[in-house]
Formats: structure tokens, sequence, C-alpha cells
């Protein structure tokens, strides 16, 4: 089922997954055994992250395939165009879509750490919009894509009146789906929301929780993305050790509070990083299932 069908169709708010392709056996066995817990939960739809530049392309379809056929669960692959010719960009995209692919998440994806001035491939993309109206051209209705939404503004472009218009700008090119980048404060999902519809958009805002239960990996990912964690959530996770029990859980129901106002606000679902690990999201569907399922 493509995105604007699953979203269009949905009576309830749709919960989602992210997941990443292990590097190791080691990771993927423990992905293996996450997987049979994080599909005890009514998830619309799974996604696999595409390594920068392309590190994990490989990888990524090969994960995407799998759980498609071992779980019957819709799994969507992301697929980031920096570096990337429009012919690696044919090939990729195809070779998804032969083994079942009909939704896509298309970002532009983070610059190389070493280019000062980020230049595309000669034919290629040097923004996500780009390559949304390349895939929507060359694929048609075939192909349903959704794209990437930063409810504090882009860490390249802080201006979120301009973060907006280059949002609105895939929105235009043929994305169905924005799915937000991490966020803390639900009162900046619900600004940005409110300024992408004045704005004139319409598809599906799915809201992108991070469930914080080890404050020192969350803290370098909001700092390497442009995100903030409020302060007095920083200083309720931080009274507690590193990645401990009680941090854990102590974020989780943040998170559990999070998802819930978010929820009772309309929102069409709620996208779930897991970092593949099952724990934190199977507390929150426990507490927050009602809002899933019938």
């Amino acid at each position: 089922m493509k995105f604007h069908q699953l979203y269009q169709q949905a009576s309830r708010p749709v919960l989602s997954i992210e997941l990443f392709p292990p590097k190791t056996a080691q990771g993927r066995a423990h992905l293996d055994a996450e997987l049979t817990q994080l599909l005890k939960t009514p998830v619309g739809f799974l996604s696999v992250t595409y390594g920068a530049g392309g590190s994990t392309q490989n990888n990524t379809l090969e994960l995407v395939n799998t759980i498609r056929q071992t779980y019957n669960v819709p799994t969507v692959p992301h697929f980031t165009c920096v570096g990337a010719s429009r012919q690696s960009v044919r090939d990729y995209v195809e070779q998804a879509m032969a083994a079942g692919a009909q939704n896509l998440v298309a970002l532009r994806g983070d610059k190389p750490k070493d280019a000062a001035n980020f230049q595309p491939a000669p034919d290629g993309f040097r923004y996500a919009w780009q390559l949304v109206a390349f895939l929507k051209e060359t694929y048609g209705d075939a192909l349903s894509l959704g794209v990437a939404g930063y409810p504090e503004g882009h860490v390249e472009t802080r201006d979120l009146n301009l973060s907006i218009q280059h949002l609105k700008q895939k929105v235009d090119a043929g994305a169905d789906v924005i799915i937000t980048q991490l966020f803390y404060d639900n009162a900046d999902f619900f600004r940005f929301r409110e300024m992408a519809t004045k704005a004139g958009i319409t598809v599906p805002i799915i809201p992108g929780i991070m469930p914080i239960t080890k404050y020192s990996q969350i803290d370098r990912i909001t700092q390497l993305c442009g995100a903030k964690i409020p302060a007095d959530l920083t200083k309720v996770l931080t009274a507690f050790p590193d990645a401990s029990p009680d941090q854990q859980m102590a974020g989780i129901a943040a998170a559990i509070d999070q998802a819930g106002e978010l929820l009772e606000n309309d929102v069409p679902g709620i996208h779930i990083f897991t970092l593949n690990n099952s724990f934190a999201t199977l507390h929150m569907v426990e507490a927050l299932g009602h809002h899933f399922c019938d």
C-alpha cells in the first residue's frame, strides 16, 4: 500500500518504526531478535535508513527485502542523493521497485564532512526537492514518496520560514507524506504544522519521536541535527546515571507523554526512531496502543 493510500484509508493513527542496517553479523542477529518484538506492535510500516553517501545502500535494500518477505509487513527504503548521479538513483530505485517497493523516503542526506563547499554529482541533485521531482517525473504514481520535515528548522537553515518554503518545494514536486526529524518540545511541532498548513501544505505530517534511553547518545544526535532537548527534560534525565534503568524509564515516560499529547492533537501517526532497540517502543505502544488499535 502506498503512503497516500495508507494515511487516507486509516481509521486510526498509523504507527511506523524506523530501523538502520546493522554493520556486523552480531548487529544483525540482535536486530532479528528485536524485530520479533517490534512486530508484535500494530505497525503500519517499517522504514530502513540509508547510510551517508550510500554507505549502506546494499544493506538497506537487503534488509528491506528480507523483512518484507519474512514478516509480510510493508517496509520502506530510504534514499539519500548526496553524491549520487541520476543513473545511480535509477539503479537503486529500480532495484527496490523490482523487489516490491511502492514507497521511498527521499532525502538529500548530510553533506560530506570534508566538503566545505558541497557540490553535487555533475548530473545529480543539490536539494531534496530536485530528487523528488526527478523521481515523480521518472516513475509517476508507481512510487509514493516521503520526505523529511524539520520542526526546529534545518541545521543548515535555522530560519523556520525558509525551512517551510523548502518543504513546500518538496511537496509541490510530488511528496505524499512528511516525516519529521526528532524533537522534544511539542510546541515546536505545533508551530511547524501551523506554518506548513498556512503555506498550503496539505499532505500528512508525521511527528518523529526518539525516546531517550541513553542521554549522552541522544545529546550527541541532537547537536548534530540541530534539535534541542529542553532544559527541564535534561534535568530529569541527568539526575540518573547515563543509560541506567532509571534514566531509561524516565526517558520512556517522557516519550509516552510527548506522543500522547501529539495523538490527542490529531496527528495522522507517530514515527518512532528505534535505534534498533525494541525496549522503548514496546513500552510506548503498551501505554498508547489504544490510539492505534480499535
